[in-house]
């Protein structure tokens, strides 16, 4: 129980406003080292790859415990690649979740194959296995989980399905920068693995990125040349290729980054914990981390069926909060030509009806994380 005092403190909506992330708290904390890396950069005119995007894509393949990290300028052309790097192309499937961002998707839709999508488990937003292999088909070519808002997916049942099956996994792991499954860090279990660096992500760069991870020297040197326009010597190209380098500028901010990034994830963790000891006994559905799991806690998610006006009252009282995702992947019109509609998968409908986001970033306060719940608390007892 808070003193009185404190609670009124707390539930007063003249009270300072929590922000849903707070980028540029981050950004003051390491100022002068993100200005250092900027201006080696300048200083060498490196702009698209070069050292910079080099040391990173060393270090980060070490931070994932991979052999390879290659640097593109997003999450979203990493999985465009991945599947090229697969040679899956139109007539071909790929089974992935409907509740995701739709990036994943794109990646499927780039090569011309169908997104086979299978429905979530409801406890964890992310992929079933229980449901995957009665989607598989003479068609399908790979699996595509995607470990949602840093949360891991069962991935031992769907290697298993790929075994038996002949089928590559490709993780999208664009959320879960250092999460681990049975203590391994996420991204090395399949061919290869997607991140984006998309600035609000645990690790974000200062405009777009991403970074395809393997352990397959072949892939990698691949998708090194699909990046710089199909060429392994300048001016001469294998395949057709594509724009995808990672700016020199990104790189060296993610370096910076990248160094912090393990006690940032430590932070989150401690938030994540004080609003499940804070919000529990309440209605709501808290997220659910299984004792084998290691979330990296991009975001905490909570659910109730009166999600809307939780929401309202948040921002009422000036906590910002988001919704990932409110509309499902197979209910979107662009793709509407798939043919599915509402009642198709109604674990992911649900959470996209029930789903909020509350802020969460390693910066918030006791202070803020104690009046978020009290708020929410406030809502239920009106």
């Amino acid at each position: 129980m808070l003193p009185a005092l404190v609670e009124m403190k707390i539930l007063t909506k003249t009270a300072a406003p929590v922000p849903y992330l707070d980028l540029p708290l981050q950004m003051r904390s390491i100022r002068k080292e993100i200005d250092a890396a900027i201006a080696r950069t300048l200083d060498n005119c490196t702009f698209c790859l070069g050292p910079e995007v080099a040391q990173f894509e060393k270090d980060f393949a070490r931070f994932c415990g991979a052999e390879h990290c290659v640097g593109f300028n997003s999450g979203t052309s990493t999985l465009h690649v991945a599947l090229l790097l697969l040679n899956i192309g139109p007539g071909d499937e790929v089974i992935t979740t409907p509740y995701t961002f739709v990036a994943t998707s794109w990646g499927i839709s780039y090569v011309g194959a169908k997104p086979v999508y299978v429905d979530i488990e409801d406890a964890t937003f992310n992929l079933d296995p229980s449901l995957v292999e009665r989607a598989v088909t003479s068609r399908t070519r790979a699996i595509l989980p995607v470990h949602l808002y840093g949360q891991p997916c069962e991935l031992k049942p769907l290697l298993e399905i790929c075994q038996k099956n002949n089928l590559p996994l490709v993780e999208d792991a664009a959320q879960a920068h250092g999460a681990k499954y049975h203590g391994k860090t996420v991204g090395v279990f399949g061919a290869m693995s997607c991140f984006s660096f998309y600035p609000g992500k645990n690790l974000g760069a200062y405009g777009e990125a991403g970074a395809l991870v393997t352990n397959d020297a072949g892939l990698a040197g691949r998708a090194r040349a699909l990046r710089d326009h199909g060429s392994t010597r300048r001016y001469y190209h294998d395949e057709i290729g594509y724009n995808y380098r990672m700016e020199g500028i990104q790189g060296a901010v993610l370096g910076v980054k990248l160094k912090h990034l393990n006690e940032w994830t430590q932070q989150r963790r401690r938030v994540a914990q004080r609003y499940s000891e804070l919000l529990a006994g309440t209605p709501l559905q808290l997220p659910h981390e299984s004792d084998h799991l290691e979330s990296a806690w991009h975001l905490y998610v909570i659910r109730h069926p009166l999600r809307d006006e939780i929401k309202k009252h948040l921002e009422a009282n000036r906590i910002g909060c988001a919704l990932h995702y409110p509309l499902p992947l197979h209910l979107q019109k662009c793709y509407g030509h798939l043919g599915h509609k509402a009642g198709d998968f109604p674990a992911a409908e649900k959470a996209a009806r029930e789903c909020l986001s509350l802020p969460i970033y390693p910066e918030l306060t006791e202070e803020q994380i104690e009046r978020i719940a009290a708020v929410i608390k406030q809502f239920f007892v009106r």
